[in-house]
């Protein structure tokens, strides 16, 4: 199957605080804000549709996969990147957020190859934002 034109998704979540949410998704992230409400908020996480829903400080229970010898959190979601706009995040960030897992490559060699970074927002939810040097090989299955 070949990668097609990408639609925006769109990812509702519950939130603890949609102001510290806010802030941190648009002052950190550079999100622009969309709709909002009392209740709710409407982000622009590099063209796909972000909310957050004020639950009364119910999130989401994570859990842990190991993964290149990592303990990588569960849930977690992030965007695939180009490696400039990697690159330009990592550094966005970098002091701005407590890395769960510092940019890094992993499986190196591999067709799975690429930089990735995993940190926390204030909800506590990861998020894990990644770049190939080829897009092809997102789906690439590891060798045998």
């Amino acid at each position: 199957m070949t990668i097609q034109p990408i639609r925006p998704f769109h990812l509702a979540l519950p939130c603890q605080d949609l102001a510290k949410t806010q802030t941190f998704y648009c002052d950190i992230l550079g999100c622009s804000l969309g709709r909002t409400s009392e209740c709710w908020i409407d982000l622009n996480l590099y063209g796909h549709q972000l909310v957050f829903h004020d639950c009364g400080g119910e999130t989401l229970q994570e859990m842990h996969n190991p993964v290149d010898q990592h303990a990588i959190p569960v849930p977690h979601f992030g965007i695939v990147l180009t490696p400039p706009d990697f690159d330009t995040l990592a550094a966005r960030l970098d002091g701005k957020v407590n890395w769960i897992l510092e940019p890094s490559m992993r499986f190196q060699n591999t067709a799975g190859e690429q930089k990735t970074l995993f940190f926390r927002d204030p909800n506590n939810y990861a998020l894990e934002f990644k770049s190939f040097a080829d897009d092809r090989f997102l789906f690439e299955p590891f060798e045998n």
